[in-house]
């Protein structure tokens, strides 16, 4: 969504790099940029003109003038103010004390409201709620099958006493979507439903009429929460939209929904401001997974294209096996081989976190290398489990045996080339090194890293600079004298050494049972 944006503020910073002190030319320069990216991000000019305003006169005060790395701190200030714009802080939902929460989701038509309910109602479950949907959109045609099969699909009840309109627009609807949302709710309250979507229709923001039923349901139910879903690509419309929304139903907070898509995304930076509402959850894709709350500093890195970490580290705690990795973790440590199983078995746990593209682009500096990630095939780990489940349980444990016949019937049983099988188990042979040598306590690469002593080419390039021994001498008698002198200095440099070793042991032989180790543990000590 912010890919534009993000370039054109990361080529803007990179013109500051090495300068040691900005003057007054080089901030104006840099805002003059900051304000031409945010405005072809079709970011409101009311919001471009408050933003780059305060980003210049923090960039011209002492807070830059005193630091060390002047471009540094103008980075920080503009992740700093982009913060603000998008509302500051994370906003969670208001949940009621007593009763359930009520949540009544408004937007225009075709924003993705009723999509946008299933989404929410599965990671209020996943949080621990019991929530239950409420099919108001009485207007749309389809509009409360859409939301049955949505609950359906999120394991979420749906309340539709009324089916609405079926086949064209036109249709008077089944029903009052006023009783509908009051008589939902009360459904809820009875059966102890803990949180209430209420999903009403789709208005314009002319629409009188509409804006009219929507300001009945808030006053019938009165929700806890009225989310305003607005649709992340509809440009600098969505400022005006907005207002009348707030003036309509005066939301309490927004949804950013088709937040992946390729447009220029200037609606999420000028809604907040402008409003004074709070974003609260994103919307990042069609599944029902792809749904998440809204962090303003989380959302100001992306767009710096400074990673977003937290996020990533979040998606892989709820879903990495735990006992998985605990199970690989004891491997590790036994030095066991790592097998086709055990890669198999990582392959699906990273499945479980989503998206690869998704996940590789919260990574710092992935604008750097976006081109090949868009060029990315998300079915490349398809065709390898297919590879591996080809296998025979015997060959995934000792690949070595695979031969060109193996070879042959395993790419005909996935569907691949023998190329590609070829490839895999090379990439594989070359992983298994690298986990024994992690294993055995060295680190990857390290034999063959140039410019490192006893490494390869470096230690020829460090021999270069070595102090050459001294030749032996012809003379029987000279060289007679250099073996005493010679072995008068190993005697003098082992009279310096202490007495003690590392672990305590005086003389002797050492003996790993005297220090309490963990079972299994003297392995790596070479006992």
């Amino acid at each position: 969504m912010f890919n534009s944006l993000s370039d054109r503020l990361t080529a803007t910073f990179k013109n500051l790099r090495g300068k040691g002190r900005l003057t007054e030319a080089d901030v104006d320069a840099t805002v003059r940029e900051i304000r031409r990216a945010l405005l072809d991000a079709d970011v409101a000019v009311p919001v471009v003109r408050e933003f780059t305003g305060r980003v210049r006169e923090r960039a011209l005060g002492a807070e830059v003038s005193a630091a060390l790395n002047p471009s540094q701190q103008i980075v920080k200030i503009v992740n700093e103010e982009l913060q603000e714009i998008l509302g500051g802080e994370t906003r969670r939902i208001r949940l009621a004390k007593n009763g359930p929460t009520i949540i009544m989701l408004a937007g225009l038509q075709g924003a993705g409201k009723t999509t946008l309910a299933g989404k929410l109602s599965k990671w209020l479950k996943a949080q621990g709620h019991s929530p239950m949907l409420v099919a108001c959109d009485l207007q749309r045609p389809n509009a409360v099958t859409q939301l049955q099969v949505v609950g359906q699909r999120a394991n979420v009840p749906v309340f539709a006493p009324h089916p609405g309109a079926t086949s064209t627009e036109l249709d008077q609807p089944a029903g009052d979507p006023v009783a509908v949302a009051r008589a939902g709710v009360e459904e809820a309250r009875q059966k102890l439903h803990d949180v209430v979507i209420v999903d009403t229709a789709g208005r314009l923001g002319v629409d009188a009429g509409m804006m009219e039923q929507a300001r009945q349901i808030r006053r019938a139910i009165v929700p806890n929460e009225v989310l305003f879903v607005i649709d992340s690509m509809i440009g600098q419309d969505a400022v005006n939209t907005a207002l009348a929304f707030d003036e309509g139903v005066n939301f309490t907070g927004i949804v950013l929904s088709k937040l992946d898509g390729d447009a220029r995304g200037g609606a999420a930076l000028s809604v907040a401001s402008v409003t004074g509402k709070p974003v609260m959850f994103a919307s990042t894709g069609e599944g029902l997974d792809d749904f998440e709350l809204f962090h303003p500093d989380r959302m100001a890195s992306r767009i710096l294209d400074m990673g977003d970490i937290l996020t990533l580290i979040e998606q892989a705690e709820k879903a990495w096996d735990k006992d998985e990795a605990a199970r690989m973790a004891k491997k590790f440590a036994d030095q066991e081989d790592f097998t086709l199983e055990d890669f198999l078995a990582q392959m699906q746990q990273i499945r479980n976190m989503g998206s690869m593209k998704k996940m590789l682009m919260m990574m710092p500096g992935a604008q750097n290398i976006r081109q090949q990630l868009e060029q990315f095939d998300e079915r490349e780990i398809d065709r390898v489990e297919a590879i591996v489940r080809s296998m025979t349980p015997h060959e995934r444990l000792a690949p070595k045996i695979i031969n060109g016949s193996r070879r042959a019937r395993i790419a005909r049983g996935s569907g691949v080339h023998v190329s590609e099988v070829n490839g895999l188990l090379e990439r594989f042979a070359q992983a298994q090194k690298m986990m024994k040598k992690m294993a055995q306590g060295g680190m990857p690469g390290m034999p063959g890293m140039p410019g490192m002593p006893g490494a390869g080419g470096g230690a020829r390039k460090n021999a270069k600079n070595a102090p050459k021994k001294k030749a032996k001498s012809g003379n029987p008698a000279k060289a007679a004298q250099e073996r005493k002198e010679a072995e008068a200095r190993r005697a003098n440099a082992a009279k310096a050494l202490p007495t003690g070793a590392a672990f305590g042991q005086q003389s002797g032989e050492f003996d790993p049972s005297q220090l309490n180790l963990p079972k299994g543990f003297d392995k790596f000590l070479g006992k």
